[in-house]
């Protein structure tokens, strides 16, 4: 059975009306990030909440240790408690599988492999059938720089060059397998120093040549991470402090589903993944008069890491979530020049 092209559905639902704020959009299912402000950066003008649909390549790039397996980790999990099911592949044979069940993600019921070339990823998944093709099904590739190709393997492309076509070629014959399926495909990617940059070339670039980002409908550019530092006073009264996460812009840095170049930090502690709470209380307090953290109207003293599990106690989730989509959808409208249409 041929699934439903949800892309277009977005296209259609955007049109010339291409915002919420001057019809209600219809129904779209979507895959969440795991964070409330990227969801939105991505598609919140043509999804309620924003977020993620299916049919679409998604690439993930940026420096090391800027979050982009976390934030790999959290969107599957989505997927899996959506109904859908998840193929991971894992070419660096690094995933810690403890860890990516703190994230939501359970690794006991998904397909997982450590593929080494280029067709090892693109190919299984134009035979790929779930079971219930009603879902959004993921298909997962952390990360794509450790790819190679059989060339390559033999000695015989000391350059590289045959990895860029291999790309292209997989891509180029997968890409309608997507849509038509309607798979979610999120790849994560690290930037290399672009040696033979000109003065007006970008001096990074995600390896495995054009074919990539030509590809991808979205492409989340990951900036370097600011720490998140914790101090405790231990028993002898001496003060430590501790590196326990990380905060990461990340930019749209393409999309083909709404607007280009929104932006949302996202915060992610190690032990835990993205921490969705504390950003939307970063972002209540930082976008109003308040000088403090607040939730419904209360206010929650004591810092922001007492805040937080204030509203996990409280179990507030959902009205800090609908608070902060409220409040970003106020700023959006803020930014529309109202025209008339260009074609009648």
């Amino acid at each position: 059975m041929m699934r439903r092209r949800l892309s277009s559905q977005i296209k259609d639902n955007a049109g010339e009306d291409d915002t919420i704020f001057r019809r209600k959009p219809t129904h779209i299912p979507r895959i969440s990030t795991g964070s409330t402000l990227l969801d939105l950066a991505i598609s919140g003008g043509v999804m309620p909440g924003g977020g993620l649909p299916g049919g679409i390549l998604v690439e993930i790039f940026g420096p090391p240790s800027c979050g982009k397996t976390v934030l790999l980790t959290e969107i599957a999990g989505s997927v899996q408690r959506q109904g859908g099911e998840v193929m991971f592949y894992d070419p660096e044979a690094r995933l810690n599988k403890l860890f990516a069940k703190r994230f939501g993600l359970n690794t006991d019921i998904m397909v997982y492999s450590t593929p080494g070339t280029v067709p090892e990823v693109f190919a299984p998944i134009r035979k790929w059938e779930p079971h219930d093709d009603s879902k959004i099904h993921g298909v997962f590739a952390d990360s794509l720089a450790a790819l190679s190709t059989e060339m390559e393997m033999d000695d015989k492309d000391q350059y590289g060059m045959r990895r860029a076509k291999e790309f292209s070629e997989e891509l180029r014959k997968t890409c309608r397998v997507l849509t038509t399926k309607n798979f979610l495909m999120v790849c994560s990617n690290q930037v290399r120093e672009n040696v033979n940059a000109g003065p007006y070339e970008p001096k990074y670039r995600s390896p495995g040549g054009l074919s990539i980002g030509f590809y991808s409908s979205l492409r989340l550019r990951c900036s370097n991470p600011q720490k998140i530092k914790r101090e405790k006073t231990i028993q002898s009264g001496k003060l430590v402090s501790r590196i326990v996460g990380v905060e990461t812009h990340i930019e749209v840095h393409k999309s083909s589903i709404w607007k280009p170049f929104h932006s949302a930090i996202v915060p992610i502690l190690f032990d835990y993944g993205v921490d969705d709470i504390r950003a939307n209380l970063q972002f209540l307090k930082e976008h109003t008069k308040a000088k403090t953290y607040i939730v419904n109207g209360q206010k929650l003293s004591n810092g922001l890491d007492h805040a937080c599990s204030i509203v996990e106690h409280d179990k507030l989730q959902k009205s800090l979530q609908q608070e902060v989509t409220n409040l970003w959808m106020e700023i959006e409208g803020k930014f529309i020049h109202e025209r008339k249409p260009k074609y009648q």
